[in-house]
């Protein structure tokens, strides 16, 4: 389950509509989940709302999760409220399938039972080895630098970020630090009053960045937030939450696409970088070293410019372990393949990195990769993913794979594919009030291609379209024309802020369907937003913009040949 975009967190319901758990509410209730998964905000709605008291009673997982982890982390150690938060295989948790109550002792240990009658539970502490000694007890070798920091040297903002940061080293196995050479925060994106309490502490301790660090988009267009309706109940603590990191020295770049700027990492850099999709494109698509890093980790890391030496910063942790076969298509595909694509190998994958293959020839564009990357990180709990002949750490199957077999290989079907279609292209009624594009914002090239498509026609009276982008692509797309032609084609373009925090009233209050050329926002927006959703390509969303209806056609490239429908499934 991911959090972001699956828990309420004023409610504690379970608002993912794609979940078996769906309408579920999970305050004071023992959550049983395999892992988390999705986006890195996971860490600050389950932080959230354990604060404000919608927080389940205990958190069980199959395996070790980081996003979780780090949110019941920070509670404890910045707010002094604890969850416990336990793992405990897969032979055990297979087990909580028929419980009715469990039972979680202090050092960990479960105790299940199926009774109707409640069990007596035992005290819920978690004595935790003091901090400074974490080197001494654990084989975690800190330099002279490192615990200079830890002692407080550095103040205490620098302080409280190093304990955060060597908590979640021992989560992960590390026995080191190493040095990053910038940082992106996902931590700006406003999910409470607990969020917002978080940065402006550190903040008011005297945090201060130590490595070039840009922000993800945040849930408001600072700039514009007023203008476009949002009740300043809610627009005036989101801006303060961006303005906070912005006081501690980060770039207020407000883009879930940091790719797309000018300060892009290059291939082999250590970075840390939030923001699901920027992970996975980052270590995919870049090269650059980045573990998926949970909101609240990224600034710690970003005040201290040190991060454990684990997950994709070891290039033994980078191979891909699942291998994944393409089926031939009935038809070249357009650009609505790669989403529901990177949607699907997500659901395949779970924590596992794949390799695909069978798109050797395609030439996917660095859009392609970023819409498959965007979904892929929606239902995937992986950091990155390989594809032959495409990413760079793959110029074959093997070489993903290091040599080694996969533990696992999948042949793809245009079944799947089509039951993956249906999943995203939900909605029941073919009118569309509103086309949402650019979750993740867009690049130049989607500007200059939904210009084009957009040029000479009009715009439906009772569809509303609305674009989202970062301020640096913004700018570009004004200088270049491109920006002119989608205003005056009657597009809303919104900066800062992308289509998983916005709701209404730029989400129109009577608007009953969406659509999308994003597979990560057809999978959120049905429980985000209450609405029905259509997906489908960039044209299509144009052709919709222009008609005011969605077709409900099927692509060619997913319509099966009757013929050799056997052969090609």
């Amino acid at each position: 389950m991911s959090f972001w975009g699956g828990v309420h967190p004023a409610t504690g319901e379970v608002i993912d509509r794609h979940h078996p758990l769906s309408s579920n509410i999970i305050t004071g209730r023992v959550l049983a989940i395999p892992s988390g998964r999705g986006s890195c905000t996971g860490s600050s709605v389950l932080m959230e709302i354990i604060l404000n008291g919608h927080g389940p009673a205990a958190l069980v997982l199959e395996q070790p999760d980081e996003i979780l982890a780090l949110g019941a982390i920070v509670a404890e150690l910045v707010f002094g409220q604890q969850l416990p938060v336990v793992s405990v295989g897969a032979e055990a948790f297979a087990k909580l399938h028929d419980a009715r109550w469990v039972s979680l002792s202090a050092n960990g240990q479960l105790t299940i039972s199926s009774d109707p009658e409640p069990m007596a539970a035992p005290p819920l502490a978690t004595p935790e080895a003091p901090l400074a000694s974490v080197e001494a007890s654990h084989g975690f070798q800190l330099n002279p630098a490192d615990q200079a920091i830890l002692d407080g040297a550095e103040g205490k903002a620098r302080q409280v970020a190093m304990q955060i940061v060597l908590r979640m080293a021992r989560l992960q196995g590390a026995t080191e630090l190493i040095d990053v050479v910038q940082a992106h925060i996902d931590g700006c994106i406003y999910t409470g009053s607990a969020s917002l309490r978080f940065a402006s502490q550190l903040r008011d301790w005297g945090g201060k960045v130590k490595i070039p660090t840009t922000l993800n988009s945040i849930s408001v267009d600072q700039r514009r937030w007023r203008a476009l309706g949002i009740d300043p109940a809610f627009g005036e603590p989101a801006s303060a939450l961006a303005q906070a990191y912005v006081d501690m020295g980060a770039q207020a770049s407000f883009t879930c696409a940091p790719y797309l700027l000018d300060s892009a990492p290059k291939a082999g850099e250590e970075i840390v970088w939030g923001e699901s999709n920027a992970v996975v494109y980052a270590n995919s698509v870049l090269g650059a070293h980045t573990a998926k890093y949970a909101d609240f980790l990224d600034i710690c890391i970003a005040l201290t410019g040190r991060a454990p030496r684990a997950g994709c910063h070891l290039i033994e942790n980078r191979r891909a372990t699942l291998q994944v076969h393409l089926p031939v298509l009935p038809a070249a595909p357009d650009d609505a393949f790669y989403p529901l694509l990177g949607y699907l190998v997500g659901l395949l994958a779970g924590s596992r990195i794949p390799v695909i293959c069978g798109l050797e020839s395609a030439r996917p564009s660095l859009d392609d990769l970023k819409a498959f990357g965007a979904a892929f990180a929606t239902t995937s709990a992986a950091p990155m993913f390989h594809i032959v002949n495409v990413t760079p750490e793959a110029p074959s199957a093997q070489a993903a794979l290091a040599g080694l077999p996969p533990e696992a290989q999948h042949h793809l079907t245009l079944v799947e594919l089509l039951q993956a279609w249906r999943e995203l292209d939900s909605a029941t009624e073919t009118q569309v009030d509103l086309v949402a594009l650019g979750n993740p914002h867009f690049s130049e090239t989607e500007c200059a291609a939904l210009a084009q498509l957009l040029k000479g026609h009009q715009r439906h009276p009772n569809t509303a379209i609305v674009l989202t982008l970062g301020r640096a692509v913004s700018e570009r797309a004004e200088r270049n024309g491109d920006l002119a032609v989608i205003k005056a084609f009657g597009v809303n373009v919104i900066t800062d802020t992308c289509w998983c925090m916005l709701e209404e009233p730029v989400v129109p209050v009577a608007a009953r369907v969406i659509m999308t050329n994003s597979g990560k926002y057809a999978h959120y927006a049905p429980g985000l937003t209450g609405r029905q959703v259509h997906f489908g390509s960039l044209a299509a969303c144009a052709q919709t913009a222009c008609t005011g209806q969605a077709t409900g056609l099927l692509p060619t490239w997913l319509q099966p040949d009757p013929a050799n429908a056997c052969a090609r499934s």
